[in-house]
């Protein structure tokens, strides 16, 4: 992704219980976080943290200037997120000093969550929003900011989404039919084939490349019908059940048995985007994100269309930004009227028009694929850039899926994943003793009956 990605560490996680902990412990002390203060006769102030990306910052003042001057009685002011956003984090909650607003993503949001340091929402939703601006979310994303007992820690910021991008002057140059949104994973390995480019047994072109981490590889598995997470037992891995093994030999054998797929090593730890750009692959599965890298940086037609069906449904990944409250704000009514403000209509425009962010709000579409014409009118005459919009529209976007306890899952599954795909050296097989691993983990939290793991023997 071009947008901030954090990656919340076994240290992290082990820190995040600990101060947990520590938090429940100071509270039954009667110990209470310094209190905020508020200038006599002054507004309340609040402090808003966000991303520290280079077109953010300047967005984000303006945006603020704008609210401001319409909210006299509250004054926020923006702070970029910390290097080190998810160890601060954890001290400054802990301590009490946590910004009043904030965003947040992937596996550390719900664990922050879970750990009792953001605000529930629930209340205000249901008393300040209508229906008509929930149901203007994906149901997926929306849901996804809830945890498992019901708690709403946050409102969708954006929505990225994984389609197909294509190089059309290769399909051109082959007599290869465009992809559209009927493909299935039939046609698009049809279509590998005859665009991988052989000089003897040397592979000079491949068809196309994923990238090999959790969420990518689950949006597969979801299309083979299977789960990482039981969704009747959220402790149980489902990793190695024969669906899930399904999805992930076909990625291992469009890899290493056919070579139609690129490895990282093959195109030189390029990422996805890079390799797309520099036409050693002429599809890749990537996101809304990478849209402004790939048409500064492509010199051919570029195509997007929605990811190719799976054998049981069709899916495409969407993201889980999302905007929260500190718990310990002194100011959680303020601190709400300012997050009406940052899901707000215009804050989405100012997001998708700064740098292309495909907005949360779905009626918003049409403005954001207006502004991207606008700016790159020659390279998007031909472009479906709805393509990205389609699963949010029509209701197939997928989240990711969490373990309750991930310390430690990330790492176990990518090593093997590493092994598996990256390197050809392990079978799919090898996920057996990933779940195991896993539901080690769980059980170690607590509610896992042991030898419970729904996965075929390793062979």
């Amino acid at each position: 992704m071009t947008e901030p990605t954090y990656k919340l560490s076994r240290r992290d996680f082990l820190r995040l219980a600990g101060l947990a902990t520590a938090g429940v412990a100071l509270a039954s002390c009667g110990v209470k976080p310094p209190a905020a203060t508020k200038l006599a006769g002054g507004p309340v102030q609040l402090v808003y943290q966000d991303w520290r990306t280079e077109w953010f910052p300047a967005m984000a003042q303006e945006m603020l200037t704008k609210f401001n001057s319409e909210h006299p009685n509250i004054q926020v002011f923006y702070t970029p997120d910390p290097e080190n956003k998810v160890e601060k984090m954890l001290e400054d909650f802990a301590a009490g000093t946590a910004s009043d607003v904030f965003s947040g993503c992937c596996d550390f949001f719900p664990a922050w969550a879970d750990a009792g340091y953001l605000l529930d929402l629930r209340p205000y939703v249901e008393a300040d929003l209508d229906q008509s601006t929930i149901d203007d979310w994906s149901k997926a994303q929306y849901q996804a900011l809830f945890t498992r007992d019901g708690l709403q820690y946050a409102l969708p910021m954006y929505h990225g989404a994984l389609a197909l991008y294509y190089n059309k002057d290769l399909f051109d140059a082959t007599s290869v039919e465009y992809p559209d949104g009927s493909w299935t994973h039939e046609d698009y390995l049809e279509a590998m084939n005859k665009l991988t480019v052989r000089d003897g047994s040397q592979v000079t072109q491949w068809g196309s490349m994923f990238d090999v981490s959790w969420d990518r590889i689950q949006m597969h598995v979801n299309g083979w019908g299977g789960h990482y997470v039981s969704p009747e037992d959220p402790k149980r891995c489902e990793m190695a059940s024969p669906l899930a093994l399904e999805a992930q030999e076909w990625l291992r054998q469009r890899m290493w048995d056919d070579k139609v797929m690129a490895t990282f090593l093959d195109v030189q730890s390029q990422s996805t985007s890079q390799a797309f750009i520099a036409q050693k692959i002429a599809m890749v599965e990537d996101g809304s994100w990478a849209l402004k890298n790939i048409l500064d940086g492509a010199n051919f037609r570029v195509g997007v269309a929605p990811f190719p069906i799976g054998p049981a449904r069709q899916v495409t990944l969407g993201t889980t930004d999302g905007f929260a409250i500190f718990k310990g704000t002194k100011y959680p009514d303020e601190a709400w009227e300012f997050l009406k403000f940052l899901i707000s209509k215009d804050y989405g425009r100012a997001m998708a028009q700064a740098h292309f962010l495909q907005p949360a709000r779905t009626s918003l579409v049409p403005e954001w694929a207006g502004y991207i014409r606008q700016e790159y009118p020659e390279q998007t005459k031909e472009i479906n850039l709805e393509a990205f919009a389609d699963g949010q529209i029509k209701g197939y976007s997928v989240t990711v899926e969490h373990f309750p306890n991930m310390v430690g899952v990330g790492s176990i599954a990518e090593d093997a994943w590493d092994q598996i795909f990256t390197l050809g050296k392990a079978p799919v097989s090898e996920m057996a003793n990933v779940c195991q691993q896993i539901e080690a983990i769980q059980q170690q939290a607590g509610g896992l009956t042991p030898g419970s793991c729904e996965c075929e023997a390793v062979s």
